[in-house]
C-alpha cells in the first residue's frame, strides 16, 4: 500500500517508492529504495518535503498521516481550546503550602534524571525512557493538584546548569499550560515526555558552542541548528517514545510563518504540542541568564512575546499563555504600595492582579527575619492609622538587591511547609 508522509516522518525500515519531484532531479540512484540508516533519512529530507512509502515493502508508521489529515488533526486540537478563560477541568485540590513539599521531591528527582540522560547522550550511551515516563506522571499529578508548587521551582536557576534546568523548566511550564488549556491527563503525560526530552540533541553539539560568549558565526550557528534532528534521532533510537515527542524534539524551533528551523514549517504543519513547547521554550530562555545575555523579568518577557504574536507564535495561544501565567507570573519580584518587597508565589486565575506574595524585605529594604505569605485579594495593612488596600506598585528586575531574593524564597519555610500557613 502506498502512503504519503512528510519527509520529517521518515524512519529507518521504511521503503520510499515515490518522491515529490522527478527522480532525475534527485541524487538517488534508484527509483525506489529502503531507508537503512539516519544518513538515508537526511539525504531525503534535504531534497524532499514529502514522499510516498510502500508499506508492503517496508515499515509503516501508525502515526504517519497525509498533509491534509495532519492539518485537520491540528485544527481539531485547536478547537478544543476555550475561547477565553480557564477550563475548570482541574480545580486546585491541595494548598500550595502542602503541595510544595511533594513538588520539591519531584523536582529533584526529575532534575537528576534529565542530567543523567544528558551525560549518557554526551558519552554516546543509549537511553531508556521508562523512568522518564514515571517522573512525568508524578509531575502531571502534582500539576493537576496545584500547578503553582512546581512552577515555583522553575525560579531555581543556575546559569552553569542552564541546559538541564531549561529542559526541566520547559516540562513543568508546558504541563501547567496544558492543564490551563484543559488537556486530558493522558495528553499531559504525552506532552510532558516531549517537553522534558526536547533538547537532548544539544548534547551532540560541542559544549564550547553552547556556552560561547558572544555571537556565533554562521558556520557555528548552522551546527547548533542540527540539534533538533539529532534529538529526534536519539529518541527514535531509545524506542517507546510517543510520536508526538519525536515531533517536539524535531520542530520546537519552527515558527508559524515558516522562518524557523530545521524545515521552515508553517502553522498548519505544527501540532498543538509543538506550539506549546515552542512558546514555553522561548519564555524560559529569555528569562534565564545565559553565557551571552542576561535574563529579563517575567513581566518584560511576556510583553515581548506578546509583540511576537502572529509572527513567531499563534496569537490565541500566546494570549492564553499570558492568561495562564498571570500578569505577575510566579517568581516575579514585586514592590508593594507599602514599600515592602516580595516574591509572587501563587496566582489565582480569578484574581490575576491580586496574587499571593511572600514578603522578603520590609519598607526599609531590610531582609525579613521571618517569612510571611500575604494574599493581596484579602489582606489589608494598617497605614497612617487606617487600613490600606495592598497593591503591587512595581515589578522589579530579577537581579534586584544583588539577586539574593530568590535564595530567601527557597531557604524559607515555604519549602518546608508545616508552619507556613499565614
Amino acid at each position: 500500500m502506498k502512503k504519503k508522509i512528510d519527509a520529517s516522518e521518515l524512519m529507518v525500515g521504511m521503503y520510499v517508492c515515490e518522491v515529490d519531484r522527478p527522480w532525475l532531479e534527485t541524487p538517488f540512484l534508484f527509483q525506489g529504495f529502503p531507508i537503512k540508516n539516519f544518513e538515508d533519512i537526511e539525504n531525503v529530507r534535504k531534497v524532499c518535503k514529502y514522499v510516498y512509502i510502500d508499506t508492503a515493502r517496508g515499515k509503516d508508521s501508525q502515526h504517519s498521516v497525509s498533509a491534509a489529515s495532519h492539518a485537520h488533526s491540528i485544527q481539531k486540537q485547536m478547537e478544543k481550546i476555550p475561547v477565553s478563560g480557564e477550563v475548570q477541568r482541574y480545580p486546585v485540590s491541595v494548598p500550595l503550602e502542602r503541595e510544595t513539599k511533594e513538588a520539591g521531591k519531584i523536582h529533584n528527582k526529575t532534575k537528576g534524571l534529565i542530567k543523567k540522560y544528558m551525560d549518557d547522550v554526551r558519552l554516546g550511551k543509549s537511553i531508556t525512557t521508562d523512568i522518564a515516563k514515571e517522573v512525568v506522571r508524578e509531575a502531571v499529578d502534582s500539576i493537576i493538584r496545584n500547578p503553582n508548587a512546581l512552577v515555583c521551582f522553575t525560579q531555581l536557576k543556575n546559569r552553569d546548569q542552564y541546559t538541564s534546568e531549561h529542559s526541566l523548566n520547559v516540562c513543568i511550564m508546558a504541563l501547567a499550560f496544558g492543564r490551563y488549556l484543559g488537556l486530558s491527563e493522558d495528553l499531559l503525560n504525552e506532552l510532558g515526555i516531549g517537553a522534558l526530552l526536547h533538547d537532548l540533541g544539544k548534547m551532540k553539539i560541542p559544549m564550547e558552542l553552547l556556552h560561547k560568549e558572544g555571537e556565533l558565526t554562521q558556520e557555528e550557528f548552522d551546527l547548533v541548528k542540527k540539534h533538533p534532528e539529532l534529538g529526534r534521532e536519539i529518541l527514535e533510537s531509545a524506542g517507546g517514545v510517543p510520536r508526538s515527542a519525536l515531533d517536539i524534539a524535531y520542530s520546537h524551533h519552527e515558527r508559524i510563518r515558516g522562518q524557523g528551523y530545521p524545515n521552515g514549517r508553517t502553522s498548519k504543519d505544527l501540532s498543538l504540542f509543538v506550539q506549546i513547547v515552542s512558546i514555553v521554550d522561548v519564555y524560559d530562555a529569555i528569562t534565564s541568564d545565559r553565557s551571552y545575555h542576561k535574563g529579563m523579568s517575567s513581566h518584560d518577557a511576556l510583553k515581548k512575546m506578546y509583540e511576537w504574536r502572529e509572527t513567531d507564535f499563534d496569537a490565541d495561544l500566546i494570549e492564553k499563555f499570558i492568561q495562564c501565567l498571570g500578569i505577575y507570573p510566579i517568581g516575579s519580584i514585586v514592590e508593594l504600595n507599602t514599600g515592602d518587597v516580595g516574591i509572587v508565589v501563587e496566582v489565582d486565575p480569578e484574581k490575576r492582579l491580586k496574587p499571593r506574595v511572600m514578603l522578603v524585605m520590609d519598607p526599609d529594604k531590610k531582609l525579613c527575619t521571618t517569612t510571611r505569605i500575604i494574599d493581596l485579594s484579602e489582606d489589608r495593612v494598617e497605614y497612617s492609622e487606617q487600613d490600606r488596600e495592598l497593591e503591587i506598585a512595581h515589578v522589579l528586575d530579577p537581579g534586584a538587591y544583588d539577586g539574593n531574593l530568590m535564595k530567601v524564597l527557597f531557604d524559607s519555610k515555604l519549602m518546608n511547609v508545616e508552619d507556613m500557613l499565614s
